[in-house]
C-alpha cells in the first residue's frame, strides 16, 4: 500500500489517472462511512468498503472527501495580478491610502505605473481625490482600484496616460472605470499567463477544481491559449462579454461547448450583463435613496443598462444557445433583472443578488434562475451595508431565504473582490461573521452541507460514474468550528483523477 506522501515529487500526476488509482481510508462526505474509492479514465468507478479494488493505492488515513468545490465567480486575470500590486485593504481614509503609497513612489523604473487594488471608501470621514496622490507621487502614474472593481482613482499623471487629464477629481466610477482598467498599459500576456497558472495552483491547494472566470476581456481566447501551453489545474468556465458576442454567435458557440485544443478543460459560459453597480460606490441599484444623496441625480444608485436594452442582449444570446449572467446588487436592480427574465424566458443566473425586495425572493426558483453569490461580500460589507442601506439589511444577503425559497445557489470569491478561498465563503455563509463579532443576521445562516454544495455547483455526493473532481480535507467540515472552516486544512486535491494539490 502507497500513502500519498509518499508518491514521487518527480512523478507525472497524469500517470495514476491513466492506470487508474484506489483510495483507501476516505470518509464518504461529512460524518460518511470509511470506504475506498477506485478511479479510472477521470471518472469515479467504484465505491467499496473492501480495500482490493486495484492500484495503485493511497491510504488517507480516515480523511474526509468531498465533491471538488468551484468559485462560480472570478475575475482571473486581476486576481493574478492583485497580488502584485499594493494592497490598500484595510485603510480607513483616502489620506491614509496616498501615505501609504509613498513608500513606493520613489522605487519604481519612470513611467511604470504604480498600481493599487483594494481600497473601500464606503466609510471613509474624507473623499478622494487626484491632488492626495499628486502630493505622492507627481510625476509618475498612479492608478488604484477599489475593492470592487467599480472605481478608480488616478493621479494627474495616471490620467494624462489614458488621455482624461482634463478630469476633475481623478475618480472614476462604473463604466469609466472598466475604460480604465481596459486603458491602462498591458501586462505581457506571457507573463500574465504565468501568474494565472500560478494562481490556478494556489486555488487548486484550497480544493478548488473549477471556475466561472468573469474577467473583463476576451475569455475564450485567452484560456484556450494559456490550456495549448501546458495543462490547466482547474476546469474553467469562461464568461463573454457583449463586445465579444457577435464573434462568438459566428462561431456556433453555445454555453456549455468545449473549446477545442483545451483537453476538456474549458468550456463556453454565460454572457456577463450589468444591471447597476455596487454598494461600495453607492451605484448599486435600488428602491430607496442613498443616505445625503436625496435630490441627486443618482440618489438611487445607476441603471447600467436599461431594460429594454438587457432583454435585447438576452433575447440575442439565448436564441443562440448562450445563457446570460445578469449582475444585479440593488433591490430594484434585482427586480428589473428578474423582470427581463421573465419576458426572454431563457436559463440563466443573477450574480450577487445582495438586496431583495421579498416578493422577488421566490420568483428565482419560479423562473428556475440560479443565485451565484459571494459569501464573504456579507461579512466584508456588513458596516457599510447598515449605513448605506439602514433598515433594510434583514433582506440583504438572504442566503437562507433563498434555499428555503427553492432557489439554487452557488458561491463564489468575485476575486480579487474578496479572495479566491471557497473557505472564506462557506464560513461566511455558515457563521455570519468573520471578525469575533456577534453573527450579522444570524437568521440568513446557511447549514454546512448546503454550503459545500453551494460550493460544488450543486453536487453533493459522490457517486459512482462521477468525475474524479475531489477534494481531500483533514477535518470533517461539519465538525469544525468557525475558525478551522475558514482555514481548512485541504490534504489534496484531483482534477478527473489528476493529482493538482499533494501534500509536501
Amino acid at each position: 500500500m502507497t500513502s500519498l506522501d509518499g508518491l514521487s515529487p518527480t512523478t507525472d500526476p497524469s500517470d495514476s489517472a491513466d492506470s487508474g488509482l484506489t483510495l483507501t481510508g476516505v470518509r464518504l462526505g461529512p460524518r460518511g462511512p470509511v470506504c475506498a474509492l477506485r478511479i479510472a479514465d477521470g471518472r469515479i468507478v467504484a465505491v467499496s468498503a473492501a480495500d482490493d479494488l486495484g492500484g495503485p493505492v493511497f491510504d488517507l488515513d480516515g480523511r474526509t472527501v468531498l465533491p471538488g468545490l468551484w468559485d462560480a465567480h472570478v475575475h482571473m486575470a486581476q486576481w493574478a495580478g492583485n497580488r502584485r500590486r499594493v494592497d490598500l485593504s484595510g485603510l480607513e481614509s483616502a489620506r491614509a491610502v496616498a501615505e501609504a503609497l509613498r513608500p513606493y513612489a520613489g522605487d519604481m523604473p519612470s513611467g511604470e505605473v504604480l498600481t493599487g487594488q483594494g481600497f473601500r471608501d464606503g466609510l471613509w470621514p474624507d473623499v478622494p481625490d487626484k491632488a492626495l496622490l499628486d502630493a505622492v507621487c507627481p510625476d509618475r502614474p498612479v492608478a488604484l482600484i477599489s475593492a470592487d472593481l467599480h472605481a478608480a482613482w488616478l493621479n494627474s499623471a495616471g490620467l494624462a496616460l489614458i488621455g482624461r487629464g482634463d478630469h476633475p477629481t481623478g475618480v472614476l466610477r462604473e463604466h469609466e472605470c472598466f475604460e480604465v482598467m481596459r486603458a491602462l498599459p498591458k501586462v505581457p500576456a506571457d507573463v500574465l499567463d504565468r501568474w494565472v497558472a500560478q494562481a490556478c495552483r494556489d486555488a487548486a491547494a484550497r480544493g478548488v477544481t473549477g471556475i466561472v472566470d468573469f474577467h473583463f476581456a476576451d475569455n475564450l481566447a485567452d484560456w484556450s491559449r494559456r490550456a495549448a501551453h501546458a495543462p490547466l489545474d482547474v476546469r474553467v468556465r469562461a464568461a463573454v462579454y457583449p463586445r465579444h458576442l457577435a464573434a462568438v454567435v459566428s462561431r456556433g458557440l453555445r454555453t456549455g461547448d468545449v473549446l477545442p485544443g483545451t483537453g476538456g478543460l474549458v468550456r463556453v459560459g454565460p454572457l456577463k450583463l450589468f444591471t447597476d453597480g455596487s454598494l461600495n460606490t453607492r451605484t448599486a441599484l435600488c428602491c430607496d435613496p442613498y443616505p445625503g444623496l436625496a435630490g441627486s441625480a443618482e440618489a438611487y444608485g445607476i441603471e447600467e443598462t436599461s431594460y429594454e436594452e438587457l432583454v435585447r442582449l438576452m433575447r440575442w444570446a439565448s436564441a443562440h444557445g448562450i445563457e446570460p449572467a445578469v449582475h444585479a446588487i440593488g433591490d430594484r436592480a434585482n427586480t428589473v433583472a428578474l423582470d427581463a427574465f421573465a419576458a426572454v424566458r431563457c436559463r440563466g443566473r443573477i450574480e450577487h443578488a445582495q438586496l431583495l425586495t421579498a416578493t422577488d425572493v421566490p420568483r428565482f426558483a419560479e423562473l428556475g434562475v440560479t443565485v451565484g453569490v459571494q459569501p464573504a461580500h456579507a461579512t466584508d460589507d456588513r458596516d457599510v451595508a447598515d449605513r448605506h442601506w439602514a433598515g433594510r439589511t434583514g433582506r440583504a444577503y438572504a442566503y437562507a431565504d433563498l434555499l428555503a425559497a427553492g432557489a439554487a445557489l452557488e458561491f463564489g470569491s468575485d476575486a480579487p473582490v474578496s479572495p479566491l478561498d471557497p473557505w472564506t465563503g462557506i464560513a461566511a455563509a455558515v457563521h455570519r461573521t468573520d471578525d469575533g463579532r456577534p453573527a450579522w443576521h444570524p437568521e440568513q445562516r446557511v447549514p454546512v452541507q448546503a454550503a459545500l454544495a453551494a460550493s460544488a455547483l450543486g453536487r453533493s455526493q459522490i457517486r459512482v460514474g462521477d468525475p474524479a473532481d475531489l477534494v481531500v480535507v483533514d477535518v470533517d467540515p461539519v465538525d469544525a468550528d468557525a475558525r478551522t472552516l475558514r482555514a481548512m486544512p485541504v490534504h489534496a486535491t484531483l482534477l478527473g483523477g489528476r493529482w493538482t494539490h499533494k501534500p509536501a
